[in-house]
């Protein structure tokens, strides 16, 4: 099998690529290995401090732009402000079981961001994208479950796992409605998805929290986890490799929580179509944002 590295990155020179949450991460490692390709690289970040300070460490043509994905209005005035053909969107950015919190919209936060933000940041780039949209998800998807009658948490008690596990599962029925979709309207852009498996970023890093359980979770993750830059690969692979639409990549070693990036498998739940077109429907209701591109049926029938 051919192993995939930052290496085996081709040049992207000419080429657009916007990075959701580049400023840290597996986001800022696929950043700056494609700017240092050629590759004119938009991180979009909540934070433009942190955002300029990690371009500044980096080669090539990069510019920072704020965006904040628990906002619709900063995601609509990030796309508005946007010009120009979009080669590839990736949709990194993302919160993992924070204390319970809302959206400026009134979303559940990892529902609100992970999810619909970049369900409406996606909507409204699609005209100008020309190549792929990546999503990256979380092998935490085989938890989750969507719950129809109670996606932003108001009646449940609230627990972080679970509402994580939810927006990574809604993540990957995105990519593969967003893919059904594309080819219905007879687009040439693909929707793909990508998992870091145990990477050891500023989501989970050893020493972030407290308690025995967390100490036990830290040393299991500094034992097993993989660095940022190898967690960063099945992105980059996701993003520049010659892949099948709505193809998910992770990394390929045990229980894919590390080793070179490949083409991996997902959840039952994850290949429900049905509930995937349910999911876009009621994510169009929540966010005003509707699929932009005509099928070529429709167009026939004009």
């Amino acid at each position: 099998m051919t192993t995939f590295t930052s290496s085996d990155v081709p040049s992207q020179t000419g080429r657009t690529f916007v990075i959701t949450g580049a400023n840290s991460g597996i986001g800022r490692v696929a950043a700056r290995t494609l700017a240092a390709q050629g590759a004119h690289v938009v991180l979009a970040v909540r934070d433009l401090a942190k955002g300029h300070a990690a371009a500044a460490t980096m080669a090539g043509h990069v510019e920072t732009r704020r965006l904040d994905l628990s906002d619709l209005a900063s995601i609509r005035a990030f796309a508005e402000g946007l010009d120009g053909p979009v080669d590839v969107l990736i949709n990194n950015a993302g919160v993992m079981i924070p204390p319970f919190a809302r959206t400026a919209d009134g979303f559940e936060l990892q529902f609100g961001t992970n999810h619909l933000g970049h369900f409406a940041l996606t909507n409204l780039l699609l005209p100008q994208i020309r190549d792929r949209v990546v999503t990256v998800s979380s092998n935490g998807h085989k938890m989750g479950s969507i719950e129809f009658d109670d996606l932003n948490w108001e009646h449940r008690p609230y627990r972080a796992m679970p509402a994580y596990a939810q927006s990574k599962l809604a993540n990957l029925l995105f990519t593969a409605e967003l893919q059904r979709r594309l080819t219905e309207a007879g687009s040439p852009v693909i929707s793909t998805a990508a998992h870091p498996g145990m990477a050891a970023t500023n989501l989970l890093k050893p020493g972030s929290r407290k308690g025995l359980r967390n100490a036990v979770e830290n040393a299991v993750t500094k034992l097993f986890a993989q660095s940022e830059e190898d967690g960063a690969l099945p992105t980059l692979f996701a993003a520049v490799a010659d892949v099948p639409g709505d193809s998910y990549a992770g990394p390929s070693g045990f229980m894919e929580g590390r080793g070179a990036p490949a083409l991996v498998g997902r959840s039952h739940k994850a290949q429900d179509s049905d509930v995937a077109r349910r999911l876009w429907e009621v994510s169009e209701q929540l966010t005003a944002v509707g699929f932009p591109l005509r099928s070529v049926q429709a167009g026939a029938n004009r």
